[in-house]
């Protein structure tokens, strides 16, 4: 029987985790125009708020990988998790900034741990030709958390702004529980833990800067800019969103929280439906190119579209394309890690993290000159990086892998 079906119940478990965690990243969208009036804070000021869970996600990602290299991916799962749940009980009870700022980052150090040891687990328990439906259902649970946070946020708001928190810091500690007792470790990390993790030259671990100095020597480096530019446009687009449409339309918490939710359901069902078969019948390339193009042309059209309908349609597009970004990109990435999953996968979320940074950064401060130059300047780099992606494609056999029979 295929692996991927004997480790059904590690893998759903492990969907679960991550869901769980970027629903929690999630849930402070929708009310983010709410927290503007309530603390008198600018749009920039919003941007910094979001981009601190990054900030530390960032600094532990790269350590985060190598610990599940060496201590194994269920100890670095576990202790992720009860992190993240202290951070989002202090994020429901704080009232200060400088205190919500350090309720954040403490939960980006939580996912630091989480999504490296969830990604090389999933690798750990696929074969190759099974990786992209794993990564995909992996990235689903992903992107479904992560979008779907801001809907549950928005309604669940309606019984206290800080219900939400408490109850994402309660299901973060039941998972936890239900982590310890029931994931088996992954048989791979087991056997490698005394193996150290290195670059692609086999010595001595490097340190986070050198990991990611040295990574555009990488077969896999084009990958990780894809990486970057896709985080930043999303994060770029879903950090001002609220704010933009609060601003714009003068749409109401729900109505937010509708959109999101619906973009986020429709696109996991579209990605955990399709995507192994648009790998395996385009390969990961075309699908990453193509997926750029369209989530360029579709951030730019939220410029131009004025009613609700439309704008649920152009913000569902987004999404979707997305939802196929992540798991293409990780799979390109993880056909190429070979032995050193928990390396690539660190690698990746850092990357990720940088572009978590700096995309509601940029956003919060082009917001405050004008509610549209966010969108204008995410649908600008992810067109360059669109144009750069096909230059790859034309010449790239050289990163190309082996491919099963047809």
């Amino acid at each position: 029987m295929a692996l991927l079906t004997r480790n059904r119940g590690a893998l759903l478990l492990l969907m679960f985790n991550i869901f769980l965690v970027f629903t929690g990243i999630g849930l402070v969208v929708p009310i983010m125009p709410a927290y503007m009036d309530l603390l008198h804070i600018t749009g920039f000021t919003v941007g910094l708020l979001v981009a601190a869970f990054s900030f530390t996600q960032f600094l532990f990602s790269p350590l985060a990988g190598r610990w599940s290299d060496t201590w194994g991916r269920k100890k670095i799962i576990v202790g992720g998790m009860l992190i993240f749940a202290v951070s989002e009980f202090m994020f429901g009870a704080v009232n200060a900034p400088v205190l919500l700022f350090a309720a954040r980052m403490l939960g980006g150090i939580g996912a630091a741990m989480i999504f490296p040891a969830v990604m090389a687990y999933t690798a750990d328990i696929t074969t190759e030709e099974e990786r992209g439906k794993g990564m995909g259902l992996i990235n689903a649970a992903i992107t479904t958390g992560f979008i779907i946070g801001p809907g549950i946020g928005g309604y669940i708001a309606d019984f206290g702004i800080r219900i939400p928190f408490y109850a994402a810091g309660v299901a973060g500690l039941l998972a936890s529980i239900i982590t310890l007792i029931i994931l088996p470790e992954s048989a791979r990390s087991t056997g490698e833990q005394s193996k150290p993790v290195a670059g692609a030259a086999g010595v001595k671990a490097p340190g986070m800067v050198s990991q990611l100095l040295n990574s555009y020597r990488e077969p896999y480096f084009f990958s990780l800019i894809i990486v970057f530019v896709m985080a930043f446009g999303l994060a770029n687009y879903e950090t001002v969103f609220s704010l933009f449409v609060d601003h714009k339309f003068g749409f109401t918490t729900k109505d937010i929280a509708f959109i999101i939710t619906f973009g986020s359901i429709a696109g996991a069902v579209v990605q955990v439906s399709l995507i192994g078969w648009l790998l395996n019948r385009f390969g990961e390339k075309m699908v990453i190119s193509v997926c750029l193009l369209f989530v360029a042309v579709f951030v730019l059209l939220t410029l131009f579209v004025h009613t609700y309908w439309l704008i649920l349609v152009v913000t569902f597009i987004v999404f979707l394309g997305m939802d196929i970004l992540r798991p293409a990109i990780s799979t390109q990435m993880s056909k190429l890690a070979q032995e050193q999953q928990g390396f690539v996968a660190g690698l990746n979320s850092a990357y990720t993290s940088l572009g978590n940074i700096a995309g509601p950064i940029v956003a919060g401060a082009l917001f405050d000159v004008n509610i549209n130059y966010p969108y204008v300047s995410a649908a600008a780099v992810l067109a360059i990086c669109f144009l750069l992606s096909l230059r790859v494609l034309r010449g790239a056999k050289a990163v190309k892998q082996p491919k099963a029979e047809m």
